[in-house]
């Protein structure tokens, strides 16, 4: 009876000793996950970092070749106005055409000035509508054109000074000479007088929201 006891002691230490390396390395592989797992964060915030840093960089590279960088912090007003329908002044037909039109200013205060002028301003447009013709209006130099004399006519109406494009008067009597009429019966072409400087134009441009002619 007595040489029994130790072997049952012997056999009880060996699963103890078993339970003990298991647990050392559930252990070690839970420290191993931990670093791991530290690492890979560590990469990745570096990894995000560049990434920032990159970004940072890139906006200006972009607005450097499409030009300049707008001002996000102070964004333009658009102020949209009723849509205008109108008859055009073609002789073969009857035409129309309906425009939308969306005027760009500087900021909200003056958009809010522009409205108590909104009549005059619309008058303004409607008659430089009424004596285009469809023909004009449907090539692309034709709606450019309108934008430029809807801005100066609108800025003339808020009391803004702006200036008419240049006509050059040399042409007519270059071709004047070429049929063979005398200089000297020909007044002179006046010379171009020196532009003086005009104040800012807090409306910015012209934009068509619709465009329909028929």
């Amino acid at each position: 009876m007595s040489a029994a006891a130790p072997t049952a002691n012997a056999g009880a230490a060996a699963p103890a000793k078993k339970g003990k390396k298991k647990l050392i390395i559930m252990l070690v592989v839970v420290l191993l996950l931990v670093v791991i797992g530290g690492a890979a964060a560590l990469l990745l915030m570096k990894k995000k970092a560049a990434a920032a840093d990159d970004g940072d960089d890139a906006p200006v590279a972009a607005h450097a070749e499409h030009g300049a960088k707008p001002d996000l912090k102070h964004p333009p007003t658009f102020l949209p106005l009723d849509p205008f329908v109108v008859n055009l002044s073609d002789k073969e037909a009857d035409r129309y055409a309906q425009v939308g039109i969306t005027i760009e200013v500087e900021d909200a205060k003056f958009a809010e000035q522009m409205k108590a002028f909104m009549p005059a301003i619309r008058n303004g447009i409607l008659m430089i509508l009424s004596h285009k013709t469809s023909r004009e209006l449907l090539e692309r130099a034709g709606k450019e054109q309108l934008a430029d004399e809807i801005l100066r006519d609108a800025s003339r109406t808020m009391g803004i000074e702006v200036e008419d494009p240049e006509v050059d008067d040399a042409k007519p009597a270059a071709t004047d000479k070429a049929k063979g009429e005398d200089d000297e019966d020909k007044p002179k072409p006046k010379k171009k007088k020196k532009r003086k400087a005009v104040e800012p134009n807090p409306i910015k441009h012209v934009h068509f929201s619709n465009f329909i002619v028929q």
